[in-house]
């Protein structure tokens, strides 16, 4: 029961010894709470902007449609940025923008979300900018890499199949056309031999045995040519089928492959997203925090001046 009084006695001397300094805790706080609205007035404001980015590709080397490759990898492409925007000038002074994050949105793995702050959002949305246009030079690059490999493929393809019609194929129907005429004369020759071994069959035998013997040997010429002949008329039927059809097809592909809308370079997807208010300094959280912290220290310091007040007084 005295623990109960002494309590209230407490108390009550707690809200008189408020009430007897009300003023100073009013004055101070009032004081407290001006300084932090011209603090929050006169500091400079910080704008953000943001922006999604998309990480450019290609479409690879062969007819799948959905078979795209990046131009660089996401989790690199972060690192790298933030080494050299973030990390390499944080201790850069008087600068108009500074990139706050680089990360790369959750569930997305071709995406990099950026935020830049600045003393005003055209300071802000350079920021992102200078970034974007970093990448797109280096992504450039890797597309241009691209294009000319594949413009050299096609080069060699378009000389490979002039090569064959012009000078291949145009050799082998020499060859073929020499190889008929050969054909021609042993078939001449041949018929010639038949033609003698009936009139000397009755007169000479070693002669007609003589005779044999050379029909023996061009009938094996024959042979030979009309295999080598036949062997040549494969060869070019293959590269005017084949060969050629493979490599116009290979052709197609390249000049399709070689189509503008199979590049995108890495870009800003929609618009750099920016706010009319500044996102510093929050000047009604300042305001706020600034009042409470005021009142709280005046009666901190009414009651610290009380309990140095109070020996005097018993004394």
């Amino acid at each position: 029961m005295l623990t109960r009084n002494e309590d209230e006695i407490d108390l009550k001397d707690l809200f008189k010894t408020v009430m007897l300094y009300k003023k100073f805790i009013t004055v101070m706080t009032v004081c407290i709470t001006l300084i932090a609205i011209v603090y929050s007035l006169f500091k400079t404001p910080i704008y953000e902007a943001k922006a999604l980015i998309e990480i450019g590709d290609y479409k690879a080397d062969n007819n799948d449609n959905n078979n795209k490759i990046l131009l660089d990898s996401a989790s690199q492409l972060e690192k790298k940025l933030t080494t050299i925007f973030i990390d390499m000038v944080k201790d850069e002074k008087n600068k108009q923008f500074e990139i706050n994050s680089i990360i790369i949105p959750k569930g997305l793995t071709n995406f990099l979300e950026i935020k830049s702050e600045g003393v005003s959002n055209k300071r802000a949305q350079e920021g992102i900018e200078k970034i974007v246009f970093h990448i797109q030079q280096e992504h450039q690059k890797i597309l241009d890499d691209v294009k000319q490999r594949r413009e050299f493929e096609l080069k060699n393809i378009n000389m490979q199949i002039q090569d064959i019609q012009d000078k291949t194929v145009s050799l082998l129907d020499k060859k073929i056309e020499l190889q008929k005429k050969n054909l021609e004369d042993l078939r001449s020759q041949l018929a010639s031999i038949n033609e003698n071994l009936k009139n000397l069959q009755s007169l000479n035998p070693s002669l007609v045995a003589l005779k044999l013997m050379e029909k023996r040997d061009i009938s094996n010429a024959i042979i030979n040519v009309t295999t080598q002949l036949f062997d040549m008329e494969s060869q070019r039927n293959e590269l005017l089928t084949t060969t050629i059809y493979k490599l116009q097809e290979s052709k197609k592909l390249l000049e399709t492959l070689l189509l503008p809308h199979n590049y995108k370079n890495t870009l800003v997807v929609g618009q750099i997203i920016q706010h009319d208010q500044p996102v510093k300094p929050k000047k009604t959280l300042i305001v706020l925090v600034a009042c409470v912290t005021g009142f709280i220290l005046s009666i901190f310091i009414v009651f610290l001046l009380q309990m140095f007040r109070s020996p005097k007084n018993e004394s």
